[in-house]
């Protein structure tokens, strides 16, 4: 999925996206966008250009009322002022020339077109501001126009000036209306951000144009996609490190070889729909251009996503010339395999994309629950990974000869020993016999989360020195897991239960007014009726300050 922003949320409308891509022609168009039906219409997007002439960054302007009045100074025009809040609170279409001052105070006049947006109701819900930089043509004209070093491209921008009557019928000619299905279009027509004589899109519920062969980033197509590549993703976080550990690839295990094939051709699909799915821009638009999804994803997760679906597993499957013993006990083959295994653990990097994917489950599910869901999952997938080192490092140990290892003490428990067979074709001794995998794969488990939730129970227990080392690193990784996923899964369910909470705080603070001021006992039993069923039907929300935050 290219681009890991989280503003991969499906559009409900494409006002912004149009007015974005429209304006991004000219680099020195800069607009703001308010919502015109909260108190003060507080800013909700600006673009870069904005920034850039006024010196205030996007996170300072952001929420601020759209009179700018934070760029006001001693010399701002006191009329002006009046007039732009006049025609906002009027909801009226204006231009005006103001001055202004950047953040660090330096004066800069500014051609500001209002425009009131309305939705397909009729209903002005947004205001575009348009703003274009006219110092240069309002630079002190008491100067003698006639000295020497007075250039000719300042006379002309100084006669303009003077002109009042030129300049406004300049932009005149920009500002028009236009007629749909015979009545007036509620969206002015204008060439100062660069619009052409193009008309500014409409506020209404719609989807973005896209090509044919381009799927939108939100689609149900994509969503269910989404799906099947989250589990599959959890697959390969659960069988590669298991497998690399266990050595649970061999050429007999047709069933997993294919199953793992089937995951890298799906995975490979996913590379090839990333190239004609559209992403959120830097602007916050909807980009549906096919080259720059293409560019875009080359630059960000081609090479990893390339990287993680190559199918490793059918190369090293068959790369065990060794015979396998048929005894019913599990034999490890210490052959020159590694190389084929840290190919194999390559696909790890395919993990990469639960970030990608998981920030994107609160569309689709309640976000306490998912959250709690997967942060209980990440605890159990570290545990995972733990065990399967825990168990290569006994494997090791006892391979080496180490007849004290937690996996040899395991084997003489269950009456499954090890031993060493002399090979005739290695000419060295190999290891053979021990538990089964399933038995050690749990002792692994088990072990790994009685050390992540305690100080562990000591049945098994570290006794190499290698065993020591890991021991102790995995404790202070499991330490600050704990304190961290732990810490979050208590703020989540406290926040799940808040509304419960506060319903019964409500209660209690009615019935201790109804005691403290000793209202009648019939009144009393009406007011907590009101009160519960009033809950019943808000379940404590606020309609107006949700109306009013969703309203753009």
């Amino acid at each position: 999925m290219p681009g890991g922003r989280r503003g991969l949320v499906a559009p409900q409308n494409t006002f912004l996206e149009n007015i974005i891509r429209r304006s991004s022609s000219q680099p020195d168009s800069s607009f703001l966008l308010a919502n015109a039906q909260i108190v003060d219409y507080p800013i909700v997007y600006c673009n870069e250009t904005f920034c850039k002439i006024s010196g205030f960054n996007r996170a300072e302007v952001m929420q601020k009322s759209c009179r700018c009045s934070f760029m006001y100074g001693d010399l701002t025009d006191k009329d002006t002022i009046a007039r732009f809040e006049e025609s906002l609170e009027d909801q009226n279409q204006d231009q005006f020339e103001i001055l202004l001052y950047k953040k660090n105070r330096t004066p800069l006049w500014l051609l500001l077109h209002l425009a009131p947006i309305k939705n397909e109701k009729e209903v002005v819900v947004l205001f575009l501001l348009t703003l274009r930089d006219i110092t240069a043509l309002k630079q002190p004209i008491e100067a003698d126009d006639n000295r020497a070093s007075l250039s000719k491209f300042a006379k002309l921008a100084r006669s303009v000036t003077r002109s009042r009557t030129v300049l406004a019928s300049q932009f005149a000619s920009n500002v028009s209306g236009v007629k749909e299905n015979g009545k007036q279009s509620n969206i002015a027509h204008y060439q100062m951000m660069s619009l052409s004589s193009d008309v500014l899109p409409q506020y209404r519920q719609e989807a973005p144009k896209t090509p044919p062969h381009i799927l939108l980033h939100y689609c149900a197509f994509k969503a269910i996609w989404d799906w099947v590549i989250l589990c599959l993703t959890f697959y390969t976080a659960i069988m590669v490190p298991y497998n690399v550990a266990f050595k649970n690839k061999t050429s007999e295990d047709v069933s997993l070889l294919v199953v793992d094939s089937i995951v890298d051709v799906i995975f490979f699909i996913d590379i090839v729909l990333n190239f004609h799915t559209t992403f959120v821009g830097p602007g916050g638009e909807v980009v549906s251009d096919p080259k720059i999804i293409r560019m875009n994803y080359l630059k960000s997760w081609f090479i990893i996503d390339l990287l993680s679906c190559l199918p490793y597993d059918v190369f090293n499957a068959f790369d065990h010339d060794e015979d396998v013993s048929s005894c019913a006990v599990s034999v490890t083959d210490r052959s020159e395999n590694g190389i084929g295994s840290l190919f194999s653990a390559l696909k790890v990097v395919r993990l990469l994309r639960l970030g990608r994917v998981v920030r994107k489950l609160d569309r689709y599910l309640e976000y306490g629950a998912a959250m709690l869901i997967l942060l209980l999952c990440f605890y159990m997938l570290v545990a995972h990974w733990l065990a399967c080192i825990w168990y290569s490092i006994g494997l090791s140990d006892a391979d080496n000869g180490v007849t004290y290892s937690w996996l040899w003490k395991l084997g003489n428990i269950t009456q499954t020993p090890y031993s060493y067979l002399w090979s005739n074709e290695t000419m060295s001794p190999i290891l053979v016999g021990g538990p089964s995998r399933k038995t050690m794969y749990v002792t692994s488990l088990y072990f790994t989360m009685t050390c992540m939730t305690s100080v562990g129970f000591g049945n098994v227990a570290a006794e190499t020195d290698n065993e020591k080392i890991f021991t102790i690193c995995m404790m202070i990784i499991a330490a600050l897991l704990y304190a961290t996923i732990f810490g979050h899964v208590t703020t989540i369910i406290q926040q799940m239960t808040s509304a419960t909470a506060k319903y019964h705080d409500m209660l209690n603070n009615v019935r201790e007014f109804m005691k403290l001021h000793e209202v009648p006992k019939a009144l009393s039993e009406r007011v907590m009726d009101y009160v519960v069923s009033t809950w019943a039907m808000t379940k404590g929300i606020d309609t107006d300050k949700v109306e009013n935050e969703a309203s753009v």
